[in-house]
């Protein structure tokens, strides 16, 4: 079984290369940020955690029971202390639980082809467990672009948003393979087909 890492900045097209992973070739898909969602639920394990850490008033005002991520990101967006903080809580939990799923898949022998998909692969070190990092590559325009077309964002919050990620430079000096997400879907699908008749 080839383990890929799926990384990449925001607005950069990392879905568009989950779905074509999961349609076109059967991979087993991971997206951490899901999985980090499902395990802040009531009930599991990091949901204590983080209350103890950041106190109720993160809790949802509908779902009383539940933390309200908006509330959260707020608190983390400006404060990097407080981030490091919440990802010292969450990566190492979903990191385990990922660990935990590739061992299943693994056991059972139901692909093989296992994604996961992280903003912080490389950061938190996925190279160790993933046989290659690809990293999803689209101009800075571009991205722009696309963020404020599908998800109505601002200029000046694409902007931020992609300045509190990892430069470029650290995904290219880090990454195994680029896919140039820049052009139509027929041209990623051709790059994604081409890397994996060398890898299966």
């Amino acid at each position: 079984m080839v383990i890929i890492g799926i990384t990449g900045g925001v607005g950069s097209g990392k879905s568009l290369v989950l779905n074509e992973l999961r349609e076109n070739y059967h991979a087993y898909i991971i997206e951490a940020d899901k999985l980090a969602h499902t395990m802040m639920l009531p009930g599991n394990a990091i949901y204590n955690e983080i209350i103890d850490a950041f106190g109720k008033e993160i809790l949802n005002d509908y779902a009383p029971y539940e933390i309200d991520r908006a509330k959260l990101g707020q608190i983390v967006f400006y404060d990097r202390d407080k981030l490091n903080i919440l990802n010292g809580i969450i990566h190492p939990c979903v990191k385990q639980e990922i660990q935990s799923q590739i061992q299943s898949v693994r056991e059972n022998g139901t692909c093989s082809l296992f994604a996961i998909e992280a903003a912080l692969l490389i950061e938190d070190g996925y190279k160790r467990i993933c046989d290659e990092i690809w990293y999803v590559w689209v101009d800075r325009e571009t991205r722009i672009l696309r963020l404020a077309s599908q998800r109505g964002y601002t200029r000046e919050k694409c902007i931020s948003m992609m300045d509190s990620q990892s430069s470029d430079n650290f995904y290219l000096e880090n990454a195994d393979y680029i896919l140039n997400n820049n052009g139509d879907i027929k041209s990623l699908s051709k790059q994604i087909n081409a890397r994996l008749n060398i890898l299966l």
